[in-house]
């Protein structure tokens, strides 16, 4: 009986994956506010440590085309749970989506922040 509550406890976890450089890292969280609080941590963390170079390969690619970071935020459950995120741009910027393999730009409403933007998508 303990490992069908363990498993179904499992199931009502957020899982927070941060992928910055070649590091990819994944924590689980106990509840949507933990997990948003430690998304913007996370973030706040990454946008510190300044804007990115460009890069010219092909073409030149400037910091605010750029992904210095991706924050993926997935929710409880098994079919169709909650998704969505935020790519740190090398300028700094937040862009908030919702989606993981088929990701949807969003736009914050009138005030609200990015973090605020990804509780919405996941939330509702």
């Amino acid at each position: 009986m303990a490992a069908s509550s363990e498993h179904f406890a499992g199931l009502m976890m957020w899982r927070l994956t941060v992928r910055h450089g070649s590091e990819v890292k994944r924590r689980t969280l106990d509840s949507l506010e933990e997990a948003i609080a430690e998304m913007e941590r996370r973030a706040e963390a990454i946008r510190a440590e300044g804007p990115l170079d460009e890069v010219t390969m092909f073409r030149s690619y400037g910091p605010e085309r750029r992904v210095a970071a991706r924050l993926e935020l997935t929710g409880p459950g098994r079919i169709r749970r909650p998704e969505a995120g935020l790519d740190v741009m090398g300028d700094g910027r937040l862009v908030p989506y919702r989606g993981t393999l088929f990701k949807r730009e969003l736009e914050p409403e009138r005030g609200e922040s990015a973090y605020e933007a990804v509780r919405a998508a996941v939330s509702g």
